[in-house]
């Protein structure tokens, strides 16, 4: 069993804004160490100062999840502050906005490195600590689009799909292996972050989250719970869910649905002009944000997702029983 969140050690990849930057302040509300790694390094000062302000622990690590070398020093950095690493989360996530054929090979690179390397990277590192420790939990943020592609993000969506098979493949090599290591893996619907703003857009316009919008700490809220009550998948927010069940039931009426444009592209694309600026390949410089500027109903709680993420379903259960039964028999457990 994971140790209670407020005795843990936790890492945090992605911790300068959005849902990172929530998860962040909601494990140190718990009474967690913190462990804050992303690039921006005013952004993580400023959560730092705002979490030991509250009575809480935290440090930073400025990081840059795209470079092997780099996350492997982080995960040293952690164990050498608080000896041991109980819960690693991957949060660290750029886009590019336009069609297939404007973005170009390099930002389809540039998307790769960060979204789906930059969990390789952090599995590479995390691993040896967590077994250090006896045992502990990986979390990965995938998305909605790691279930069902959209129009206009295709390397963002791209990336999605390969960091939950990443994330699936791991389960199953841990649980065969038998090693206390849970696996969850995260996908949030759309969500009001400042993830929107950093992007890099080629369409003209700055993209927006197509409604409903959720609140990023929903998913931070989710997050915490994972790291003591370990899920294999948790979609967050009820269109999520409904996403998932129309793509296994019909993926060519979602593809016709999300072709209007009404409800496709115009439905992610605000009505304000790109800013021209984006975090894709260097950090922006500024204090980091929780909220990002969506201007339309936020919903701050999902019932789907309290539900999703306090019941473990059938496969859970038989999963965890089979690696339980893996280590009795290794002798490890």
């Amino acid at each position: 069993m994971p140790r209670p969140v407020s005795d843990q050690v936790v890492v945090i990849v992605g911790a300068s804004s959005g849902i990172g930057r929530a998860s962040a302040l909601a494990f140190a509300a718990r009474g967690a160490k913190v462990v804050c790694a992303a690039r921006g390094v005013s952004a993580l000062e400023s959560l730092v100062e705002q979490i030991t302000s509250a009575g809480g622990t935290a440090v930073a690590v400025p990081t840059d999840i795209a470079e092997p070398e780099a996350v492997r020093a982080l995960a040293a950095a952690a164990e050498e502050r608080f000896g041991r690493i109980d819960t690693w989360v991957t949060t660290a996530a750029v886009g590019v906005w336009g069609r297939v054929e404007d973005i170009s090979s390099e930002e389809f690179d540039r998307v790769m490195r960060v979204n789906v390397l930059g969990h390789v990277h952090g599995m590479h590192a995390a691993l040896p600590a967590l077994r250090r420790a006896g045992g502990g939990g990986i979390i990965g943020v995938s998305s909605l689009e790691g279930v069902r592609s959209v129009p206009m993000q295709s390397p963002y969506a791209a990336s999605k799909w390969a960091v939950r098979a990443l994330y699936d493949t791991l389960r199953m090599e841990l649980a065969a292996e038998g090693a206390p290591i849970a696996v969850t893996t995260i996908l949030p619907a759309a969500i009001d972050t400042p993830f929107f703003e950093h992007s890099r857009s080629k369409v003209g316009a700055m993209p927006k989250p197509p409604p409903p919008v959720y609140a990023p700490e929903i998913v931070a809220d989710t997050i915490v719970h994972a790291a003591e009550h370990p899920r294999r998948e948790v979609a967050v927010g009820g269109v999520a869910v409904g996403f998932v069940a129309g793509q296994r039931l019909s993926p060519a009426l979602l593809d016709a649905v999300m072709s209007i444009p009404r409800l496709g592209v115009e439905e992610m694309t605000a009505d304000r002009p790109d800013n021209g600026t984006d975090n894709l390949d260097a950090p922006l410089d500024e204090p980091g944000q929780v909220h990002g500027s969506y201007s339309g109903q936020v919903l701050r709680r999902s019932v789907v997702t309290d539900l999703l993420k306090h019941v473990p379903r059938p496969g859970d259960l038989l999963t965890g029983a089979l690696s339980t039964i893996r280590r009795a028999r290794s002798g490890t457990g």
